[in-house]
Protein backbone atom coordinates (compact mmCIF):
# COMPACT_ATOMS: atom_id res chain seq x y z
CA UNK A 1 0.00 0.00 0.00
CA UNK A 2 1.20 3.29 -0.96
CA UNK A 3 0.74 6.06 1.51
CA UNK A 4 0.76 9.66 0.61
CA UNK A 5 0.19 12.85 2.70
CA UNK A 6 -1.26 15.66 0.73
CA UNK A 7 -1.40 18.40 3.35
CA UNK A 8 -4.20 20.90 2.86
CA UNK A 9 -4.89 20.32 -1.07
CA UNK A 10 -7.68 22.44 -3.09
CA UNK A 11 -10.45 20.16 -3.85
CA UNK A 12 -10.57 20.13 -7.50
CA UNK A 13 -6.75 19.18 -7.75
CA UNK A 14 -6.93 16.51 -5.46
CA UNK A 15 -10.23 14.62 -6.99
CA UNK A 16 -8.08 15.14 -10.30
CA UNK A 17 -5.10 13.65 -8.41
CA UNK A 18 -7.62 11.09 -7.20
CA UNK A 19 -8.71 9.76 -10.39
CA UNK A 20 -5.73 9.74 -12.16
CA UNK A 21 -4.30 7.26 -9.35
CA UNK A 22 -7.40 4.92 -9.83
CA UNK A 23 -6.02 4.36 -13.65
CA UNK A 24 -2.81 3.62 -12.04
CA UNK A 25 -4.41 1.33 -9.71
CA UNK A 26 -6.93 -0.47 -12.49
CA UNK A 27 -3.44 -0.64 -14.48
CA UNK A 28 -2.15 -3.02 -11.76
CA UNK A 29 -0.18 -0.42 -9.33
CA UNK A 30 -0.09 -0.83 -5.88
CA UNK A 31 -2.84 0.53 -3.47
CA UNK A 32 -3.04 3.89 -2.09
CA UNK A 33 -4.07 5.60 0.76
CA UNK A 34 -4.06 9.36 0.40
CA UNK A 35 -4.38 12.00 3.76
CA UNK A 36 -4.97 15.33 3.25
CA UNK A 37 -7.10 18.81 3.75
CA UNK A 38 -9.55 21.10 1.98
CA UNK A 39 -9.94 24.49 1.93
CA UNK A 40 -13.92 24.77 2.91
CA UNK A 41 -15.75 23.11 0.05
CA UNK A 42 -19.22 21.50 -0.08
CA UNK A 43 -19.58 18.23 -2.44
CA UNK A 44 -22.38 17.14 -4.44
CA UNK A 45 -23.27 13.47 -4.32
CA UNK A 46 -25.64 11.76 -7.05
CA UNK A 47 -28.25 11.84 -4.54
CA UNK A 48 -27.88 15.29 -2.90
CA UNK A 49 -31.30 16.55 -2.56
CA UNK A 50 -31.60 20.21 -3.10
CA UNK A 51 -33.26 21.22 -0.15
CA UNK A 52 -30.10 19.73 1.77
CA UNK A 53 -28.31 22.95 1.27
CA UNK A 54 -30.06 25.59 3.10
CA UNK A 55 -28.59 28.65 2.00
CA UNK A 56 -28.82 29.54 -1.56
CA UNK A 57 -25.38 28.71 -3.72
CA UNK A 58 -24.53 32.32 -4.23
CA UNK A 59 -24.64 32.78 -0.11
CA UNK A 60 -23.21 30.16 0.37
CA UNK A 61 -20.06 30.53 -2.00
CA UNK A 62 -19.71 34.55 -0.51
CA UNK A 63 -18.96 33.04 2.56
CA UNK A 64 -15.62 31.23 1.27
CA UNK A 65 -16.90 27.82 0.44
CA UNK A 66 -16.83 26.26 -2.91
CA UNK A 67 -19.38 23.66 -3.92
CA UNK A 68 -18.19 20.88 -6.55
CA UNK A 69 -20.52 18.43 -8.38
CA UNK A 70 -18.73 14.55 -7.69
CA UNK A 71 -19.41 11.24 -8.63
CA UNK A 72 -19.74 9.55 -5.23
CA UNK A 73 -23.22 8.64 -4.27
CA UNK A 74 -25.00 9.95 -1.44
CA UNK A 75 -25.96 13.50 -0.65
CA UNK A 76 -23.68 16.55 0.60
CA UNK A 77 -21.13 16.93 2.30
CA UNK A 78 -18.48 19.55 3.77
CA UNK A 79 -14.41 19.27 3.59
CA UNK A 80 -12.60 21.65 6.09
CA UNK A 81 -9.41 22.32 7.49
CA UNK A 82 -9.28 20.82 10.53
CA UNK A 83 -10.93 17.43 8.87
CA UNK A 84 -8.66 14.81 7.89
CA UNK A 85 -10.04 13.74 4.60
CA UNK A 86 -8.31 9.69 4.08
CA UNK A 87 -8.86 8.36 0.26
CA UNK A 88 -8.31 4.61 -0.13
CA UNK A 89 -7.62 3.93 -3.48
CA UNK A 90 -7.84 -0.11 -3.18
CA UNK A 91 -8.61 -2.72 -5.88
CA UNK A 92 -11.36 -4.59 -4.92
CA UNK A 93 -11.02 -6.95 -7.66
CA UNK A 94 -8.18 -8.28 -5.05
CA UNK A 95 -10.34 -8.21 -1.54
CA UNK A 96 -13.30 -10.34 -2.68
CA UNK A 97 -15.53 -7.55 -4.80
CA UNK A 98 -18.01 -6.70 -2.19
CA UNK A 99 -18.89 -2.91 -2.06
CA UNK A 100 -21.16 -3.86 0.91
CA UNK A 101 -18.18 -5.61 3.68
CA UNK A 102 -15.49 -2.89 2.23
CA UNK A 103 -18.26 -0.18 3.52
CA UNK A 104 -18.41 -1.71 7.12
CA UNK A 105 -14.74 -2.70 7.26
CA UNK A 106 -14.13 1.36 6.88
CA UNK A 107 -16.83 1.78 9.46
CA UNK A 108 -15.09 -0.04 12.24
CA UNK A 109 -11.83 1.15 11.19
CA UNK A 110 -13.35 4.13 11.90
CA UNK A 111 -15.06 3.24 15.45
CA UNK A 112 -11.56 1.77 17.02
CA UNK A 113 -9.78 5.04 15.44
CA UNK A 114 -12.08 6.84 17.81
CA UNK A 115 -11.87 4.43 20.76
CA UNK A 116 -7.53 4.69 20.54
CA UNK A 117 -8.59 8.53 21.30
CA UNK A 118 -11.06 7.87 24.26
CA UNK A 119 -13.95 8.40 22.18
CA UNK A 120 -16.98 5.90 22.35
CA UNK A 121 -18.26 5.93 18.89
CA UNK A 122 -21.06 3.66 16.78
CA UNK A 123 -22.45 2.71 13.23
CA UNK A 124 -25.80 2.61 12.75
CA UNK A 125 -27.66 0.63 10.76
CA UNK A 126 -28.98 2.53 8.01
CA UNK A 127 -27.20 5.33 8.32
CA UNK A 128 -23.92 5.38 6.36
CA UNK A 129 -20.68 7.12 8.43
CA UNK A 130 -19.86 6.89 12.43
CA UNK A 131 -21.65 8.79 15.48
CA UNK A 132 -21.59 9.60 18.80
CA UNK A 133 -24.59 9.42 20.59
CA UNK A 134 -26.62 10.65 17.91
CA UNK A 135 -24.19 13.57 16.76
CA UNK A 136 -22.05 12.28 13.83
CA UNK A 137 -18.28 12.81 13.49
CA UNK A 138 -17.30 10.27 10.35
CA UNK A 139 -19.05 10.67 7.10
CA UNK A 140 -17.93 8.06 4.91
CA UNK A 141 -18.92 8.28 0.53
CA UNK A 142 -16.85 6.03 -1.74
CA UNK A 143 -17.01 5.66 -5.13
CA UNK A 144 -16.40 2.71 -7.35
CA UNK A 145 -14.42 2.41 -10.91
CA UNK A 146 -13.69 -1.17 -12.30
CA UNK A 147 -14.17 -2.52 -8.73
CA UNK A 148 -10.98 0.39 -7.97
CA UNK A 149 -12.82 2.55 -4.83
CA UNK A 150 -11.95 6.46 -4.16
CA UNK A 151 -13.58 8.95 -2.34
CA UNK A 152 -13.36 7.81 1.42
CA UNK A 153 -13.80 9.07 4.65
CA UNK A 154 -14.23 12.98 6.19
CA UNK A 155 -12.89 12.93 10.23
CA UNK A 156 -13.65 15.86 11.91
CA UNK A 157 -10.41 16.35 14.17
CA UNK A 158 -10.52 20.25 14.70
CA UNK A 159 -13.03 21.15 11.95
CA UNK A 160 -15.43 24.31 12.64
CA UNK A 161 -18.24 23.13 13.06
CA UNK A 162 -20.42 26.08 12.68
CA UNK A 163 -19.72 25.72 8.90
CA UNK A 164 -22.46 22.40 9.20
CA UNK A 165 -24.81 24.92 9.81
CA UNK A 166 -25.10 25.51 6.02
CA UNK A 167 -26.36 22.05 5.09
CA UNK A 168 -28.22 19.21 6.23
CA UNK A 169 -25.25 16.54 6.46
CA UNK A 170 -25.26 13.84 4.33
CA UNK A 171 -29.28 14.70 3.77
CA UNK A 172 -29.74 13.95 7.85
CA UNK A 173 -31.11 16.10 10.34
CA UNK A 174 -28.01 15.71 12.33
CA UNK A 175 -25.88 17.49 14.58
CA UNK A 176 -21.92 17.17 13.57
CA UNK A 177 -19.67 17.04 16.55
CA UNK A 178 -15.57 16.40 16.33
CA UNK A 179 -12.59 15.05 18.53
CA UNK A 180 -11.89 18.39 19.46
CA UNK A 181 -15.05 19.26 20.94
CA UNK A 182 -15.57 15.42 22.78
CA UNK A 183 -12.44 15.90 24.10
CA UNK A 184 -12.22 19.71 25.24
CA UNK A 185 -9.26 20.51 23.33
CA UNK A 186 -7.53 20.89 19.81
CA UNK A 187 -6.31 16.89 18.96
CA UNK A 188 -2.79 16.71 16.81
CA UNK A 189 -3.50 16.12 13.64
CA UNK A 190 -0.56 14.00 13.16
CA UNK A 191 -1.50 11.49 15.76
CA UNK A 192 -4.68 11.05 14.11
CA UNK A 193 -2.60 10.32 10.52
CA UNK A 194 -0.51 7.81 12.23
CA UNK A 195 -3.18 6.28 14.12
CA UNK A 196 -5.55 6.09 10.78
CA UNK A 197 -2.37 4.25 9.13
CA UNK A 198 -1.78 2.18 11.75
CA UNK A 199 -5.25 0.80 10.86
CA UNK A 200 -5.29 0.48 7.57
CA UNK A 201 -1.94 -1.54 7.87
CA UNK A 202 -3.80 -3.78 10.43
CA UNK A 203 -7.27 -4.21 8.47
CA UNK A 204 -6.32 -3.66 5.38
Amino acid sequence: MNIQDWGLIDYSQGYARQKALVQDVIAGADDHLILCEHPPVLTLGRMTNPDSLLYQRADIEARGVAIVGIDRGGDVTLHAPGQLVVYPIFNLNKRGKNLKVYMEKLEELAVDLLRNFGILAISIPGKRGVFVGKDKIISIGVGVRKWVTYHGLGINVNTDLSLFNLIKPCGLDVRMSSMKKLMGHAVDMQDVKKEIINQFNTRC
